[in-house]
């Protein structure tokens, strides 16, 4: 252990911030879970809290491993990646089963081992490092909307309409970072604006399609319209059930909570360990608890910034803002849709919700950040080694001290 302590590299405090997300869930997955223990299983909560430590056992061991990969390798296995994601995508649309209730067409189950993997999450990561390797390519280059079509925005389209029918809220977060990231790698407005524009009209024919053949994407466009209706209507429905009972865990949860393991709305919220655990963490550790947590993402954000301000190339900048703030803003998401500040979403809360593709994919993402940021640590260790070889005065007085 201590071996692998020395050979940790990259930022230390989004290693600590990492650690502690992690910790801190135990907790809130072990008392959330209590619902599908009893809806899926045999009442045994533990279970459940182990399968949520082998998660993120895992996602640690991918996280280190990634972060000693040098993060220039990222630029070609982006490359390799998209088409095996375009394949992995439609592999898993076209499934029609369904697993716990849920529409399969998000999960692909990895065979003899038996694991479902949602592969719009590992799409994303890939989706970013490739834009981000695209930009840093043409950077400070006078380039045409017509070139960049088919190298940057056919890749980008195809896999985000193979992800809009089940997932639509990943779509389009995901697109809402790729302009975000074009926007700072310095792509002209005009183009963004155009792009922008082809996305909405892709989106209304979509609808227009789904509307007109309601067979071939059942009950998914209906859910989206249901959700925006519900949350601009001020009316209580049915189909509030989630966000009411979150709205009462919260207020349940006070200043200071009830404590840990002692939520009640566990019981009654669909989804308490993923998506709406947000809540049972107020309910059970208060408005303290919850800015806490919110508090742990915006210093993961600073020091995210840090990281791409400190990178010596415009492809470390963009990879770090790239594949870093979605997990940020996916947070606030969630946090968001817990206190009925944005629609529904399904989005889960990294690195707390159980959940293993989310953990992992997560923990890929810092490991590439933390890979950009070793690299800087390491040109800063050979600076100083040639400052003292150039000054070995200096290097008694270190040694006499």
């Amino acid at each position: 252990m201590t071996k692998v302590l020395a050979n940790i590299k990259g930022d230390k405090v989004i290693w600590a911030v990492a650690a502690l997300l992690a910790l801190f869930s135990f907790l809130p997955v072990y008392s959330a879970s209590s619902n599908l223990a009893y809806l899926y299983g045999d009442g045994d909560t533990f279970s459940f809290l182990i399968k949520h430590f082998a998660h993120l056992v895992l996602g640690f061991l991918i996280m280190y491993g990634v972060h000693k990969i040098p993060y220039n390798y990222f630029k070609g296995l982006s490359i390799i990646m998209i088409p095996v994601i375009v394949i992995l995508l439609l592999v898993t649309m076209a499934q029609n089963t369904t697993i716990e209730g849920a529409n399969a067409s998000r999960w692909i189950r990895l065979p003899f081992v038996g694991v479902t993997f949602q592969t719009s999450t590992l799409a994303a990561v890939v989706l970013m490092a490739y834009v981000a390797r695209y930009l840093s390519k043409i950077k400070n280059e006078v380039v045409s909307f017509k070139e960049t079509v088919l190298p940057l925005w056919v890749p980008v389209f195809l896999i985000l309409m193979l992800i809009l029918p089940a997932n639509f809220s990943t779509a389009a977060i995901l697109f809402s970072m790729v302009i975000m990231l074009v926007f700072l790698g310095g792509y002209p407005l005009k183009y963004i604006s155009v792009i922008l524009g082809t996305g909405c009209i892709v989106l209304v024919f979509f609808i227009l399609f789904a509307k007109a053949f309601p067979g071939m994407f059942p009950n998914r466009v209906d859910t989206w319209v249901s959700r925006i209706e519900n949350f601009a209507d001020d009316k209580d429905t049915q189909e509030d059930y989630q966000i009411e009972r979150a709205k009462i865990a919260i207020a349940r949860g006070g200043v200071i909570g009830t404590g840990p393991g002692k939520s009640v709305q566990r019981n009654f919220l669909p989804q308490s360990s993923s998506d709406f655990i947000y809540a049972i963490i107020i309910e059970e550790w208060g408005f303290l608890g919850g800015v806490f947590l919110m508090l742990l993402y915006l210093l993961l954000l600073f020091r995210l910034v840090i990281v791409a301000h400190k990178s010596d190339d415009i492809f470390g900048k963009l990879l770090v803002i790239g594949v870093g703030l979605p997990i940020v803003f996916q947070a606030l998401i969630n946090m968001a849709v817990a206190v009925e500040l944005f629609p529904v979403t399904g989005q889960t809360l990294p690195l707390i919700s159980s959940g293993g593709t989310s953990i992992w994919m997560t923990c890929l993402a810092i490991g590439i950040v933390l890979s950009v940021s070793s690299k800087r640590e390491a040109i800063i260790e050979e600076e100083l080694m040639r400052e003292k070889e150039e000054n070995p005065l200096e290097v008694l007085r270190e040694v006499y001290e």
